[in-house]
């Protein structure tokens, strides 16, 4: 299990360490979605993520008019088999 101790910021913001945004992927626009169990807040990124999804796939040098319907599809699958 992963633990830091981090300062909530006078606006109320919370920077998530380094380590968790590379290992769970979050980048600038990824959807999270908190949680109130008991006196713990549970953070959650949205298993289907298409801020992150359209990144990847813009990376790989394809033009958008080029990439078939089939091909988003497929890689929407594969990153939720992840």
């Amino acid at each position: 299990m992963f633990e830091k101790e981090m300062t909530v910021g006078s606006n109320g913001q919370v920077v998530i360490p380094v380590a968790l945004r590379k290992t769970l992927k979050i980048t600038p626009g990824s959807k999270m979605i908190f949680k109130i169990d008991g006196n713990k807040i549970i953070l959650e990124k949205l298993k289907i993520d298409s801020v992150n999804i359209f990144r990847e796939t813009s990376k790989k040098g394809k033009n958008v008019n080029e990439i078939k319907y089939s091909e988003y599809e497929d890689e929407i699958i594969k990153r939720n088999k992840s």
